[in-house]
Formats: C-alpha cells, sequence, structure tokens
C-alpha cells in the first residue's frame, strides 16, 4: 500500500527538481504576508486518485498550508466539481501548485482507465491488474492510483516473487532438463512462501508446466480460442494469467474466457493525465 514515506520522497525530489533554490518568481513577486486560497476544480469527469499526495505536495512546500478536499481516493466526479480547497501562504501555495498537479493528474489519469477496464469485465470474474511498466521512481503512487480505478495490483518489482519467462527457462533448458525439471528446480531454489508464475507462448507447453504444480500460469498472446481451452486444461490447478494483446476493445472478450487475472500495461503507460485546474485568489 502507498506510504507516508514513499510520499515523501517522491515529493522531495520534485520539490528538489522543480525549486532547488526557492520559487525566485514568488519570491519577486508575492508579498510575504499575502495569503491565498485556491481551488482544485475537474475539467473534465474522471476516477480520483492522490489526495495524500496532492497534500503533501503542499505541506512540504509549507507546513502551514491546508487542504480540505471533498472527495475521496477512488471517487468519480464529474466536469465543474470542487474537489479540494487550498489555504495558506500564498507564495507556498504558487511554488507547490504545479507539482501538486502533476502528480494528481497522473494518478486520476491511471485511475479513470483503470475505471474503464473494470467496468468492461464487472460480469466476470477476471481481476484487472497492472505491470511493471510503470514510470520510474513513481511506481508506489502508479500502483495506487490502479487501484483507486478499482484495479488490482500484480508483483511489486522483481523481489517479490517468481515470474519465469521464455527466456529464464532457456538458461535452465540448456542443462539439459526438460520443461518440467526446469521449473521444479526453480521452485527448489526459493522459499516455499514464494508466489511462482510461469509464462508460457502456446497450448504445448502447458501440460510440462502443470506437472510442475507452479502457482500461476500466465498465457501470454494467446488468441480467445487458446484462452478458453488453456482455462478448461487448467482447471483450477493453477491461477491463470491473460496478457498481451489487450485493451479496451479485446479485454471483455478475454474476460469472457474464464481467466482469473488480466494483466495491462497499458494501465500506467499509457494512461492521459486529466485536466484538473486550480483555481487561485490572492489578498
Amino acid at each position: 500500500m502507498l506510504t507516508t514515506p514513499e510520499i515523501t520522497r517522491v515529493i522531495d525530489i520534485a520539490l528538489e527538481e522543480d525549486a532547488p533554490w526557492g520559487d525566485l518568481t514568488a519570491l519577486a513577486l508575492i508579498p510575504e504576508e499575502a495569503t491565498a486560497k485556491a481551488e482544485l476544480r475537474a475539467r473534465e469527469p474522471g476516477v480520483f486518485s492522490g489526495t495524500e499526495v496532492f497534500t503533501t505536495a503542499f505541506t512540504r512546500t509549507d507546513p502551514t498550508i491546508t487542504t480540505t478536499f471533498n472527495i475521496q481516493d477512488g471517487d468519480h466526479f464529474n466536469t465543474g466539481d470542487k474537489l479540494a480547497t487550498v489555504e495558506g501562504p500564498a507564495r507556498g501555495v504558487l511554488t507547490g501548485e504545479r507539482i501538486a498537479l502533476n502528480f494528481v493528474q497522473r494518478m486520476s489519469g491511471i485511475a479513470t482507465l483503470t475505471a474503464e477496464y473494470v467496468k468492461r469485465t464487472m460480469h466476470t470474474k477476471a481481476r484487472i491488474v497492472d505491470t511493471r511498466k510503470t514510470t520510474p521512481g513513481l511506481r508506489a503512487l502508479e500502483r495506487h492510483a490502479v487501484r483507486s480505478g478499482g484495479g488490482h495490483n500484480h508483483r511489486r518489482n522483481l523481489s517479490d516473487a517468481v515470474m519465469a519467462k521464455d527466456n529464464h527457462l532457456a538458461v535452465l533448458l540448456k542443462q539439459g532438463l526438460n520443461l518440467t525439471e526446469a521449473i521444479q528446480q526453480v521452485r527448489k531454489n526459493i522459499p516455499h512462501t514464494t508466489h511462482l508464475e510461469v509464462e508460457i507462448d502456446h497450448l504445448d507447453q502447458l501440460d510440462a508446466v502443470l506437472a510442475a504444480n507452479v502457482d500461476s500460469i500466465m498465457l501470454d498472446n494467446f488468441s480467445l480460442a487458446d484462452l478458453r481451452e488453456g482455462v478448461k486444461r487448467i482447471n483450477g490447478r493453477a491461477i491463470v494469467e491473460a496478457s498481451g494483446g489487450v485493451n479496451l476493445e479485446t479485454v471483455q472478450a478475454i474476460a469472457e474466457t474464464g481467466v482469473d487475472v488480466i494483466s495491462v500495461g497499458a494501465l500506467t503507460h499509457s494512461a492521459r493525465a486529466l485536466d484538473l485546474g486550480l483555481d487561485m485568489h490572492i489578498s
């Protein structure tokens, strides 16, 4: 889950990048005693994500700035809705404005896109999950945004679970092992609590993988017919994940094949930032 240290780290890096020696414009033009009240408003409909991130962007700029939200992460909103109010010293509000908006626009865009995938698969058992195709340094925020949209998370990172793909297995197969033996060798090298997933790209590999008693099987770039056949043959003996070729036009049909999980890289690598604005009044 998204933690305070993760948020603070990302915000501090952003502030160091954007105002390494302070906000020269605000210092030169805005009186020190000036105060500001700003309203975060939606310029298009969507699903919100990033309340804590938005708040932290301002408090790390100036701890006296306060933010009050009219919405929670995961809530839907419409064009024109007032989502939050920010109040405090004008210099700090102006300095933190761009960073705060950058993050919630990005996170809300991911949440909104995820919600659309979830909506198209709600009548099935399939979970919509993210991938490691995230913006470097922002994975924790983007994974949180996927959850805000009703999706779920795949493995957090390379240290979190074992996913054996064709390139990994090729190394073991060159040692003279067959596919089942290669996967069993993987199992011997990991703790018993570690989740083991194996990726296959054609049905001919399925029996050998099932014989190794893996936890999950990823059916990569399978046709709908082959997905249905794979689900039938696995028959509950492993979690079935579909991956590859997933978009808003194909996701419903993929879900209806009976798979348990659909991983969608587009949730994070192709989401469009939502149009949110901060209307400000300075006194």
